[in-house]
């Protein structure tokens, strides 16, 4: 095939669809629609809790834009990390919410639903196996991760997308998916290099944040033999050699080097070229396969329950001495709910983040700032139920709020309450816990495909 040509309707299924502009797209007549829906930059709580970061409101209206939009064109759409984390609930929410947009918009929709939630005796097997690979940096695991794992999740490449598109699917809702895999899939499988189109899918996957300009619209790209053409569809938009290249770079810890399941996206000779005042040609992008397929593995674990206090200081005498101020509270605070609650140092944490000084990169801060005027403060108390957790923060209010400076002559407060009553409870806290690649038998073995009829058939 010449070319394939495609449309990312938009960076993150739930933040918004251009209508207008996705509509206007299709006189590109594009060969596919697609758009992720899923990141791990919302935290491991989506993940652990099998929950969207998007209200169903949110993802209901773009996802009826784009299969509105791709049947109108009789074209595929595809969803990947679908319901923010790509587990077994988040896709069937998202099938859920498809299955209604069909229904009301009398839809025929052939859907390929591929789940990548991992069996946690499959991994422990791989694990003994040697099959299971630390990636740096990563926490040390042993086979028991699996099992105390909330959920486990196998982030897909392009081969479970390109089994469905061959098979005949109108549309594809994929678990954790590699965001450009999406949009490689159908370009590799019509025999367009790997490297141009594993370029364009890792430009386009975040949709017009690679353009200069306005805002809303959609991307296109059309992958050829030796190029790839970037093209925005919006009022204001335009894209750069300048914005494309750097958005090649994002989120990436190597410069030029970009690792998927098959192989490594390898930039060091790519090249970025104006082609009119809104397009952008790449060329010399390369793709270098892999003696091993790989699959990236992302785990949540419960940590506990947790309970929280906004406030904030001014004092000018407590913030002179804060990080002796502050560990002479929490000496406080721990002693007082061993002696209230029986509760150890060890069977419960207390956290404090301190805004105003250093609290976004903490040690790592380059430029520690002067005594400030005020800071404000985030305490956490993180325990093994949320009844404890919230007993541990009443327990912390006083303190904070009456432990004082030795330049103080009388009582007085010292820390202002943003809330009433002072703590919130944030109910169960996750964490991440892997970061390790599997070794599987087959490239498809991972993930499970079925194909599901939403509306009423009309084959």
């Amino acid at each position: 095939m010449e070319e394939i040509r495609y449309v990312a309707a938009s960076g993150a299924l739930g933040v918004g669809v251009d209508a207008e502009a996705l509509n206007k797209s299709l006189d590109m007549r594009p060969h596919f629609i697609a758009s992720d829906a899923g990141t791990t930059d919302a935290g491991p709580f989506a993940l652990g809790s099998g929950t969207a970061a998007f209200p169903r409101e949110a993802v209901k209206r773009d996802l009826t834009r784009v299969l509105v939009a791709s049947r109108r064109a009789n074209i595929p759409a595809l969803i990947g990390s679908a319901g923010t984390a790509g587990g077994d609930p988040h896709v069937e929410w998202v099938l859920d919410i498809a299955r209604e947009i069909a229904e009301e918009n009398d839809l025929s929709i052939r859907t390929a639903v591929i789940r990548s939630e991992q069996n946690p005796d499959y991994l422990r097997e791989l694990y003994r196996q040697g099959r299971v690979r630390a990636l740096d940096p990563a926490p040390e695991i042993d086979e028991a991760v699996f099992a105390r794992s909330e959920r486990i999740v196998g982030m897909m490449g392009v081969e479970p997308l390109q089994a469905a598109l061959e098979a005949g699917a109108d549309f594809v809702l994929a678990g954790r998916c590699s965001d450009p895999a999406l949009f490689a899939a159908l370009p590799i499988l019509r025999g367009l290099p790997p490297g141009l189109a594993w370029h364009a899918g890792k430009v386009t996957e975040c949709g017009t944040m690679a353009c200069e300009g306005g805002h809303g619209g959609v991307i296109t790209a059309t992958v050829r033999e030796h190029e790839v053409i970037l093209r925005p569809v919006g009022h204001g938009l335009r894209c750069t050699p300048q914005s494309i290249a750097a958005h090649s770079f994002y989120e990436n810890a190597h410069p030029y080097l970009h690792k998927e399941c098959s192989g490594t996206l390898d930039l060091t000779h790519s090249k970025y070229v104006a082609a009119d005042d809104t397009s952008v040609r790449v060329t010399g992008s390369e793709f270098i396969p892999a003696k091993e397929y790989t699959v990236k593995l992302e785990g949540a674990e419960l940590v506990g329950y947790q309970s929280i206090m906004i406030g904030g200081i001014r004092d000018p005498f407590i913030l002179r001495r804060l990080d002796q101020w502050m560990g002479e509270v929490q000496a406080y605070i721990y002693a007082a709910v061993e002696r209230v609650l029986a509760l150890r140092p060890c069977d419960w944490t207390l956290t404090v983040h301190v805004y105003g000084r250093n609290a976004v990169m903490g040690a790592l801060e380059p430029n520690p700032s002067e005594m400030p005027h005020e800071v404000g403060i985030v305490v956490e108390a993180t325990a093994v139920t949320q009844e404890l957790a919230t007993k541990a923060a009443q327990l912390s209010r006083q303190p904070f709020l009456h432990h004082g400076a030795p330049e103080w002559t009388s009582g007085t407060t010292s820390f202002a309450c943003l809330h009433n009553p002072a703590h919130i409870n944030r109910g169960a806290v996750y964490r991440f816990n892997l970061n390790h690649v599997a070794v599987p038998h087959t490239k498809t073995e991972m993930f499970k495909t079925e194909f599901v009829q939403l509306g009423e058939s009309r084959r």
